[in-house]
């Protein structure tokens, strides 16, 4: 009586009850707790918190380093300015026709939807009870399309190294930062098992303002692109600095440990199996236009159209292949940040329901 109180006592300090299951079967190995907890505990991810943050803050290094590169290729370089000039006037190939789906994505973009797109993050943020997170998604938003226009206006120049007129600078293009920022904004607030999806939509919606100024002529390649990278600078700073409270619920499966999900994986095996196939065919035509212009005897209109549509064809491509890049780095930096190495009750997780068969 007195050696099972005593094992009884011991199974309880450890969490498991002494005589919860029969002698003949192993008991289930539970998650240790820490000393002195009554109820145990579960960790849910294995890289140290530190890492996790130096990753989002590499993701902002680089990116802020690579808006700085595109500007000293394509605006600051008589060369770069060439090639992505074709691009610009390639687009009057068809334009006509596209400009009737161009147009509709454009006039989407305006103050009052990054309002509305602010709103509805934060609403998200609130009624999940993630307050610190609801801060995080305003000052994403925010911070990117400011930082964008400061940039365009105050920042950088664009120099005339190219034949005639080529107008102001015009990098970063605004209508994209507005864009990839909303989309952001619901990727940071929405729960973990959804993140995968709307990183997918907010892609292809990003991607579709992107190529729809180019359509317009409003942009070249490289704003594109700089625009994404801002806002991938200001999602890496934000998870950066992820609280606890911020951090996603476990939901733990029938033995007590954290779930996983392959959404994730899936949604990044999309994104960067289409940056891969739309980037190699960007590359295809950007080598050919960039020998067009080594071999430019004269001025930029004595290029042959087709060179311009090929310019103008890559151009769109590389946004697109960016455009999968960037949300894919912006997926797995938001997934990676939502986790912890520390433990977590238990008693805050939600459990996987049992379905039992049919009789």
């Amino acid at each position: 009586m007195t050696m099972q109180a005593s094992a009884d006592h011991r199974a309880a300090r450890s969490g498991v009850p002494g005589s919860a299951a029969p002698a003949s079967q192993a008991p289930v190995s539970q998650p240790l707790a820490p000393a002195g907890a009554a109820a145990p505990w579960v960790t849910v991810g294995s890289a140290p918190d530190w890492l996790r943050r130096a990753t989002a803050l590499a993701l902002a290094v680089l990116s802020s380093a690579g808006i700085w590169v595109l500007w000293e290729l394509f605006v600051n370089s008589a060369r770069g300015q060439r090639v992505d000039e074709l691009a610009r006037r390639g687009a009057t190939y068809g334009q006509g026709h596209l400009w009737q789906l161009a147009k509709p994505v454009l006039d989407v973009v305006s103050v009052s939807f990054v309002a509305l797109g602010i709103v509805v993050a934060i609403g998200v943020a609130l009624l999940r009870r993630r307050w610190w997170l609801a801060l995080q998604v305003a000052v994403l938003v925010g911070g990117a399309n400011l930082t964008t226009q400061v940039l365009k206006a105050d920042v950088f120049t664009r120099p005339h190294l190219a034949e005639g007129w080529t107008g102001a600078n015009t990098l970063p293009s605004g209508h994209t930062t507005v864009a990839a920022s909303v989309s952001v904004a619901l990727l940071l607030v929405v729960p973990r098992g959804a993140r995968p999806l709307v990183a997918m939509l907010g892609a292809a919606y990003t991607a579709a303002t992107g190529v729809s100024t180019l359509v317009g002529q409003w942009h070249r390649p490289s704003d594109v692109v700089a625009g994404l990278l801002v806002v991938s600078a200001w999602t890496g700073l934000v998870c950066a600095f992820t609280s606890r409270s911020s951090l996603d619920v476990p939901r733990l499966d029938r033995e007590g440990r954290p779930r996983r999900s392959p959404g994730s994986y899936v949604a990044a095996i999309v994104l960067v199996g289409a940056a891969g196939l739309t980037g190699a065919v960007a590359l295809g035509a950007l080598h050919d236009v960039d020998a067009a212009v080594r071999a430019m005897a004269g001025a930029l209109w004595s290029v042959r159209r087709s060179t311009e549509v090929t310019a103008y064809i890559g151009g769109a491509f590389g946004v697109l292949a960016a455009t999968s890049l960037v949300f894919a780095l912006m997926l797995a930096v938001r997934q990676l940040t939502a986790t912890t190495s520390r433990p977590v009750p238990a008693a805050a997780a939600v459990p996987t329901p049992v379905r039992h068969a049919a009789a």
